[in-house]
């Protein structure tokens, strides 16, 4: 008879493969029957997602500058719950501007709907990024990557969600604790 692959679930999502840098977190399952007899043939059996740890192993926080952001676009905050206030733990959140330097031509490979927004990063312009729960840390108060403790005029680096290809550098203009960004030129940290 003809006998198809079976395979287990999946495990849990593994940690991110190293701290302060983008790179990947892993998950994977194991065959319990093998195909037989021209049976359908095993799917992948490991599946790697984008990932960063902010925190090193021995529990200190990553240098920002060897961050880079991950952003989205800003209208994926409506979705988010917003609120009203901050409550006596967190706060409510704030706005970077950053002046976009060099983005790489990745950004604009990229015909998903779910990746328009990526049309509107353009090298020169002035973008609005909004830091919210969740992304807001509750240890250290701030959004990672958005470049606070960097020095004037320091290059930093940024990576669009939804398309690896799409990242650049930016330069931090100033931090706003009351956001009014732009719905064009509005994002949204991760």
């Amino acid at each position: 008879p003809v006998i198809p692959c079976v395979v287990s679930q999946w495990s849990v999502w593994s940690g991110c493969a190293e701290p302060c840098k983008t790179t990947y977190r892993v998950r994977r399952r194991q065959v319990i029957q093998e195909p037989r007899n021209g049976g359908e043939v095993c799917p992948p059996l490991e599946e790697r997602a984008g990932c960063v740890e902010y925190w090193t192993q021995q529990g200190t926080e990553c240098k920002q500058s060897l961050i880079p952001a991950l952003i989205t676009t800003g209208g994926f905050g409506k979705a988010r719950k917003k609120r009203a206030a901050a409550d006596s733990k967190e706060r409510a959140g704030y706005c970077v501007e950053f002046q976009l330097v060099a983005i790489m031509p990745g950004c604009l490979q990229s015909h998903h709907s779910y990746t328009h927004w990526m049309q509107y990063l353009r090298e020169g312009h002035t973008v609005c990024v909004e830091c919210q729960y969740p992304a807001l840390d509750s240890r250290s108060l701030h959004c990672y990557g958005d470049g606070s403790g960097s020095k004037r005029n320091q290059l930093l680096h940024w990576q669009a969600v939804g398309n690896p290809r799409c990242k650049g550098t930016w330069k931090r203009i100033r931090q706003l604790d009351t956001c009014s960004c732009p719905s064009v030129h509005s994002f949204l940290f991760i």
